[in-house]
């Protein structure tokens, strides 16, 4: 079935490769169609083009669709070319004509805007939930091993004291800024593009306010050129988004595996997360960070992606937009199973408190030495002279203790307003109001 089809039957190799993997494609975005057109039928009949009898018959069927889709039992038959056209197949063999009605006022393209855009808003807020769990097993961590010192490296060179309390805290801050930058693409996502039709809007009389408010959007896309331009734009800005969250973590990754080689030593993997080899006996190797560092590098190519197909497009709707969602759906549970596999590991690692016993450390605390020299007057310059020669001539000496008081510091980490600011950006996404509306739509 083709909601297009005419007279003429599309030749069979056209019609697979257009379709492409669509049906795959859109399972992912089944339950939104279904809500986006419930949402639309309700404003049908506001407007006189369904009766109020219609729309009470075409609501329960696609409650009854909505429920097939969450228990696993909805596909899109061979055949059928996406989920607009199963969905409102089956309307038409449970209510017969009655289910050819819904699709008066929109086009496919408005139509696949809206299920991308619920399908995105609902993804965003589960990828922001598994942040800020990594986030408080981070701060948690940083508070717990605030007080171990290990070294801090520039240029892979030993250089100055850090702490696991830095360590983990600084990841933790990183992620703030990585949601920050969520919430913009999630502010941008949740604008309803229902209404703008094939990118031209309709001689009906819709009421897009009314869907706006059903579906629990915050605004409109009020031009209705622009909601089919903001196709490709709205994906491309997620996935910088997730791209940002990805290259926090896969920098993690890279350092929980350096720090866990025996020649580092400074934390140690749960035996149960590691995995061995096949002739070396001993190996206990970090594979789920390696996989997590890989999969985070590729996610943070998928704006590059998204950018290369929808780049250089005029206005107005093009099939090359239907290559985007076969890389952009499923990046959604990529990083979430990154995410939860960091956080699970974060939480069980094992750091080692005497790193610094190790000799070959000291040196890390020349920097100590010459500010206490600044500090009982000598000029800064003179003191850093000083301590140099002195370690050219092997007499450094430093009792292996610091005493950093300032913001941010080993000694004053600011967790407390690190975990502010998250508290702020989680509120300021407003998930309650989306969910409300949601919640009414569906109701029984």
């Amino acid at each position: 079935m083709k909601l297009w089809e005419k007279s003429t039957e599309v030749n069979k190799e056209i019609e697979q490769f257009t379709v492409g993997k669509d049906r795959e494609m859109d399972l992912y975005l089944a339950k939104y169609d279904v809500m986006g057109s419930m949402a639309h039928i309700t404003m049908l009949e506001s407007i006189g083009l369904l009766t109020k009898t219609e729309l009470e018959l075409l609501l329960v069927e696609l409650k009854n669709i909505y429920k097939e889709i969450e228990e696993g039992n909805f596909v899109i038959e061979d055949g059928i070319e996406d989920v607009h056209s199963q969905v409102e197949l089956l309307l038409t063999r449970r209510l017969g004509d009655i289910g050819k009605k819904i699709h008066s006022g929109r086009s496919r393209n408005d139509q696949v805007l809206v299920d991308l855009k619920l399908f995105t808003r609902a993804r965003i807020k589960e990828i922001a939930e598994a942040v800020e769990d990594l986030f408080h097993v981070l701060i948690n961590q940083s508070n717990k091993y605030k007080d171990v010192l290990l070294p801090g490296y520039t240029h892979l060179q030993i250089a100055m004291p850090s702490s696991f309390g830095l360590w983990f805290g600084a990841y933790a801050e990183g992620l703030v800024d990585d949601m920050l930058f969520l919430q913009a693409a999630y502010k941008m996502c949740n604008r309803n593009p229902l209404g703008s039709a094939a990118g031209y809007g309709s001689s009906f009389p819709l009421n897009r306010t009314m869907t706006t408010e059903l579906l629990g959007f915050d605004s409109m896309n009020y031009n209705v050129v622009y909601a089919q331009m903001g196709r490709g734009k709205m994906e491309r800005n997620v996935a910088f988004a997730l791209a940002s969250i990805a290259g926090t973590i896969s920098k993690l990754a890279y350092d929980a595996c350096l720090y866990n080689s025996q020649n580092f030593g400074f934390v140690k993997l749960p035996d149960e997360c590691t995995t061995g080899s096949s002739i070396m006996p001993h190996k206990k190797n970090p594979d789920v960070f390696e996989l997590t560092r890989a999969k985070c590098n590729k996610i943070q190519s998928l704006p590059q992606q998204i950018m290369m197909i929808a780049n250089n497009l005029p206005s107005g709707y093009f099939r090359d937009l239907q290559i985007i969602k076969e890389v952009f759906l499923p990046a959604f549970d990529e990083l979430m199973e990154c995410i939860q596999m960091t956080t699970y590991i974060m939480q069980e690692i094992k750091v080692n408190e005497h790193i610094l016993n190790d000799e070959k450390y000291l040196l890390i605390f020349s920097v100590e030495e010459v500010n206490r020299l600044a500090r009982e007057g000598v000029p800064f310059r003179d003191a850093y002279k000083q301590v140099g020669l002195d370690i050219e001539a092997g007499n450094f000496s430093h009792n292996k203790k610091v005493n950093h008081t300032h913001e941010g510091s080993i000694g004053n980490l600011c967790n407390e307003e690190i975990e502010l600011l998250m508290q702020k950006v989680v509120d300021d996404f407003n998930f309650e109001r989306v969910e409300q509306a949601e919640k009414r739509l569906l109701k029984d």
